[in-house]
């Protein structure tokens, strides 16, 4: 009498690891690219909020006039740099694809159009404009 049920289990091993292995080549590239798009979501936000801050404290020394100043701390997530305008404060964030994304946040003020660099961690940006200036100024302040 012969016995064929390890003959059975080692066919049915053999059917779920090739079974698994064709699972995984299939599902570890689109995993792959759905975590890209997911931390491009999340980078495009950080950005997005941390410029924000900056045309909330630009706002709020244009509307208070000469002689007014904001200091605020921004923690960033990444390296960026940010351009001012007169009219907005933008940022070309790079994507995990390549690609680029231009963010945008409008305020309304008198600066000369500038940029700052903001690196990642912590940063400190003063807003101000001075007594009989015309312009305003922005600049980070180093530790």
């Amino acid at each position: 009498m012969v016995d064929e049920r390890g003959q059975v289990a080692l066919e049915y091993i053999l059917i779920f690891t090739i079974s698994l292995i064709l699972l995984i080549v299939f599902t570890l590239p689109l995993v792959e690219f759905t975590i890209g798009n997911t931390l491009d979501v999340s980078d495009t936000l950080d950005v997005k909020s941390d410029l924000s801050k900056i045309a909330q404290a630009i706002g709020e020394v244009y509307g208070q006039g000469q002689g007014s100043k904001q200091r605020m701390v921004i923690i960033s997530q990444r390296d960026f740099k940010a351009t001012i305008t007169d009219s907005h404060v933008s940022s070309n964030l790079k994507l995990n694809d390549g690609s680029s994304k231009n963010i945008r946040v409008d305020v309304k003020s008198n600066l000369v159009k500038s940029s700052i660099s903001i690196n990642k961690g912590e940063n400190i940006i003063i807003v101000e404009w001075p007594e009989n200036s015309e312009n305003m100024q922005i600049y980070t302040k180093l530790f």
